[in-house]
């Protein structure tokens, strides 16, 4: 049992790792604001390098146990369904919402994803939701009715390609997670993630060809990239790994929510992203029932 110190270490090192990825979103919105890139660009580059440092890791950390899933004719099948069907729309569709909104709101919206979970094991159940699951299904509704009108029904405050991006964000990580689990299981993060990351941006690559891209390689370009690459990917992962190790995943996943408040904070305070009341009551609700949802899990 870990000890109280330990534990302490644990929550810190899990909200550090949960942190990373909230400013990578930040950082791809630096780049889409100062810079001009687009999300197809920042994808790509994101999948092949991170892809790439992830294996590097992998083989550093776990040797031989890398080429464990190539063997098994039926995982080799489900790690490529999982590289285009969860990895690369669950990043496609998040940077592309950061495009059309904000890192703050898109990480948000996102968080949307285990209500689409809840909502599949339903249909699987073919049941109807309980009260509690109906009245959280209701509140994270409204939470992305204030967001998309600031509860005027004739008004949307963000753009409809946002909205779309940000819902397919979520949808798209409720998938990322269904289409992972076993394989995460049995194989491990740097070795299904490493390899899903690479062979999506293998098919980036080749549809967006990047370097027919006219951008301007500056300080701001490369540290913010090596930012999205290496901040948001091997750093949050290796931090939020090692803090779950240690308190366990119920409170990893519960921690992991840092990440959308800090894309907010940051968003707001150094990117300048306009948030009115309404937006923060819109981020409350909805923020507030994955945590409820994830602590009647544990119940």
């Amino acid at each position: 049992m870990a000890t109280k110190e330990n534990r302490t270490a644990g929550i810190l090192i899990t909200l550090s790792g949960g942190a990373c990825w909230g400013l990578s979103g930040c950082f791809g919105q630096y780049l889409f604001q100062e810079k001009g890139i687009t999300a197809e660009w920042l994808v790509t580059m994101r999948l092949i390098f991170a892809g790439l440092l992830l294996i590097i890791l992998g083989l550093l950390l776990t040797k031989k146990k890398m080429g464990d899933v190539w063997k098994h004719p039926v995982d080799k099948k489900r790690l490529l369904l999982f590289s285009m069907g969860g990895m690369l729309t669950c990043q496609y569709t998040y940077f592309a919402a950061i495009q059309y909104s904000n890192a703050g709101t898109a990480t948000v919206l996102q968080s949307l994803a285990p209500l689409i979970i809840l909502a599949i094991v339903c249909m699987k159940q073919k049941r109807l939701p309980k009260r509690f699951e109906a009245a959280a299904i209701f509140c994270a509704l409204l939470g992305v009715f204030l967001l998309s009108t600031h509860g005027d029904i004739h008004s949307m405050t963000i753009t409809t390609l946002a909205l779309i991006f940000g819902l397919g964000a979520a949808a798209s990580a409720a998938a990322y997670n269904l289409l992972s689990g076993d394989l995460l299981r049995k194989y491990g993060v740097y070795s299904v993630v490493g390899y899903a990351m690479f062979i999506a941006g293998i098919v980036m690559l080749i549809v967006v060809r990047p370097w027919t891209y006219a951008v301007v390689f500056d300080k701001g370009t490369v540290l913010a990239t090596a930012g999205v690459v290496i901040i948001g990917t091997a750093v949050a992962f290796s931090l939020y790994l090692k803090g779950v190790s240690i308190v366990g995943p119920f409170m990893g996943s519960l921690l992991g929510m840092i990440e959308p408040i800090v894309a907010v904070i940051v968003s707001l305070v150094f990117l300048g992203a306009d948030f009115h009341i309404m937006d923060f009551i819109g981020f409350v609700l909805v923020l507030g029932t994955v945590a409820a949802l994830s602590l009647q899990k544990k119940e």
